[in-house]
């Protein structure tokens, strides 16, 4: 079965045994999570959401992806240069059920 369900303002495609990167939510590894906001699944397609249908996963971990750069530099002024990291912090999910 495929599905799509939407979790932190992101859609995501999902399929049983799928791994997927969300954005952080409090569970710790090992926890079963349902997901109720799914928009399709197979063929049928909710407005906005379809009922009686929930996704299940398991959470694998959470951690933190790896640093990006942030520059910030204004044209011919060599004062202004600024650099900034930043780390977004995930959970790992792998779907188990889809029903």
């Amino acid at each position: 079965m495929n599905a799509v369900i939407k979790v932190g303002g992101k859609q995501y495609y999902v399929t049983e045994g799928s791994e997927i990167f969300v954005e952080k939510i409090e569970a710790n590894s090992g926890d079963v999570v349902k997901f109720d906001q799914v928009l399709m699944l197979d063929n049928k397609v909710g407005s906005p959401y379809l009922t009686d249908a929930t996704v299940e996963g398991e959470v694998l971990k959470n951690g933190k992806q790896r640093k990006i750069r942030v520059y910030k530099y204004k044209c011919k002024s060599r004062a202004n240069r600024k650099t900034q990291g930043h780390r977004q912090p995930y959970t790992k999910i792998k779907i188990t059920k889809i029903a």
